[in-house]
């Protein structure tokens, strides 16, 4: 799904929390489909053996690692895939990082474990979701964009695992969405959903915790698919 991105389009995808089990997943496979990505990490060894990692198992991929703040300058459309409990420590570190006219592609999931509470369960948010909070904290001109909630990191990482979900894109203007949606499609199996305004962040954050508990129920990953949507390029 998602054909190739122009070349000119083609400028590195920086994760931040790179080194975890969603950014790792999800940059094994970018590099699969020849997307450049950087790895941030609060420490730049760390981030550079998790690239290595990468690197090993895509061989000939284009994966560095980087000290955070380092690694959301490299791109225009920056992936933040920490647990919940790091999402604010993480923002407050890049405010010098970020520059307007980017876009921060929030996966945060507020879940209950971030405070020792059960998987399957998600916290309150005073802004709403995790997603307007990390709104409410980018630097003026950043943009937010809430993506990547519902993907299982073990079955991103296991390249074997063929794909076939639904992403749920949420974020307030239709042309932000339509550059995160054409990053996702690179990789083949997930197809980008416009789920609406930021504010609908809310809704979709808690789909996490549900498929936790559907998950261990049926001892598997299942992700999250909509039926009936029309074929074509919605984005275009």
């Amino acid at each position: 799904m998602g054909g190739h991105l122009h070349c000119a389009t083609l400028e590195p995808i920086p994760i931040i929390g790179g080194t975890g089990a969603l950014g790792a997943g999800l940059a094994r496979r970018w590099a699969r489909a020849g997307v450049p990505v950087v790895l941030g990490s609060r420490d730049a060894g760390r981030a550079e053996e998790a690239a290595a990692k990468v690197r090993g198992a895509v061989p000939g991929s284009d994966v560095t690692g980087l000290q955070n703040e380092e690694a959301a300058a490299k791109g225009e459309i920056v992936f933040l895939t920490v647990p919940f409990r790091a999402q604010s420590e993480n923002l407050n570190n890049l405010r010098e990082a970020m520059r307007p006219g980017q876009i921060l592609v929030d996966c945060t999931v507020p879940l209950a474990a971030a405070v020792s509470g059960k998987a399957t369960r998600s916290l309150g948010v005073w802004q709403g979701s995790a997603a307007q909070q990390a709104q409410e904290m980018v630097p003026e001109g950043v943009t937010v964009i809430a993506a990547m909630h519902t993907l299982a990191a073990p079955v991103l990482a296991n390249l074997d695992a063929e794909l076939g979900e639904d992403v749920l894109v949420c974020g307030d203007k239709k042309a932000d969405k339509a550059q995160v949606a054409r990053l996702i499609e690179q990789i083949p199996g997930l197809r980008a959903v416009n789920a609406g305004a930021l504010e609908m962040a809310r809704i979709v954050e808690q789909l996490t915790p549900m498929l936790i508990s559907v998950n261990s129920r049926y001892k598997t990953h299942a992700g999250i698919r909509l039926t009936g949507l029309p074929e074509g390029d919605h984005w275009a």
